[in-house]
């Protein structure tokens, strides 16, 4: 079989792509289920970036893709795909991605909801005792290509299902939105990592993120690789500052900090400080209208280590957001903030 030569075709994203994938697999979001992977494994859904092709690369089953696809349907009915979601969330959009799916792609897709305490009895996932929500309606996908749609609700849901008609290949399956935690149930003396995205924690802003994006910095786990970071470009400018803003997932009194520099060896900041605001205004931090007060003074860094401060915090203040300034350039891994909700 010959294949013709492919492409991406990228379009630009709406706003509501700076949102948290709740489905990544990075996050701790999983593919519970699928009615045929034959081709290529649902677990690809929710794997990062966009997905690749690899010309001369064929399984026992045809052309290995990455990304969910199901055999060409002979039967009446539609191919779908259960996600569940890493953490509860309000959804606002998604991305159904179906790069380098050219002509094997489904024509149509839909997106159902549920939310539920506990999946671990479920037997059947097209059981009539699951109340499922169509929250897409049936879309046209195009091939090759970033398929955009906002979302029809605004609830919290838990587990999606993604509908494909009649069959073929989905890259990636991108769940934009908003985690939901009841800070009410946590205890005041519990300490949790106040910027973790699978919190509600949020990278907002930076000057920089040349080789890597900011929001790596709040993902969980040590980074997989140099890329699993966030990085910026060399800089020449004498003195130069780096610089990237987090919106905590609720304001907290930060009491212990981990800077890691996994896997930047060659590359990573001399120095860094932490400073923190209070703040309702995301745009107002961003504009730097702000009173930025010292948490951490600046640090002396070194490669491949994680970095501990608790004595070295300089102040307790609550914060609803804090900047982490890398002086002169480079890459960080990871930022924890440790510490204790204010309510």
């Amino acid at each position: 079989m010959a294949f013709v030569k492919v492409k991406e075709i990228i379009k630009e994203a709406p706003a509501f792509a700076q949102l948290t994938d709740l489905a990544a697999e990075r996050l701790g979001g999983k593919v519970l289920y699928a009615t045929d992977d034959f081709f290529a494994e649902k677990e690809n859904l929710i794997k990062p970036g966009r997905g690749i092709f690899i010309t001369d690369k064929y399984t026992d089953r045809g052309k290995w893709m990455d990304g969910w696809e199901s055999r060409r349907k002979r039967t009446p009915g539609h191919d779908w795909a259960v996600i569940q979601l890493a953490t509860p969330g309000r959804i606002t959009g998604f991305d159904i991605d179906t790069n380098f799916f050219l002509g094997n792609h489904p024509p149509h897709a839909s997106v159902e909801a549920v939310y539920l305490d506990d999946a671990a009895p479920v037997k059947d996932w097209d059981s009539d005792a699951i109340e499922w929500k169509e929250i897409l309606p049936t879309s046209p996908l195009d091939p090759g290509s970033q398929n955009f749609y906002e979302s029809n609700s605004n609830e919290i849901y838990t587990h999606l299902r993604l509908h494909i008609y009649p069959d073929g290949g989905v890259a990636r399956f991108r769940v934009y939105g908003e985690v939901f935690k009841n800070w009410d149930n946590v205890d005041k003396d519990t300490i949790i990592d106040l910027a973790a995205a699978i919190n509600g924690g949020k990278a907002i802003a930076c000057n920089d993120m040349f080789f890597s994006a900011m929001g790596n910095l709040i993902m969980p786990n040590r980074g997989a690789n140099m890329g699993d970071g966030w990085e910026t470009k060399r800089n020449r400018t004498p003195g130069n500052r780096d610089w990237v803003i987090l919106k905590l997932a609720v304001p907290g009194e930060i009491e212990r900090i981990v800077v890691d520099t996994c896997h930047f060896k060659g590359n990573y900041p001399d120095t860094c400080s932490i400073e923190g605001c209070m703040s309702d205004n995301d745009h107002a931090v961003m504009e730097d209208k702000v009173s930025w007060q010292t948490i951490l003074p600046a640090q002396k860094l070194s490669a491949d280590h994680e970095h501990e401060y608790v004595s070295e915090i300089a102040s307790k203040q609550t914060c609803s957001h804090v900047r982490l300034n890398i002086f002169p350039d480079g890459g960080v891994s990871r930022l924890r903030l440790f510490g204790k909700i204010k309510k």
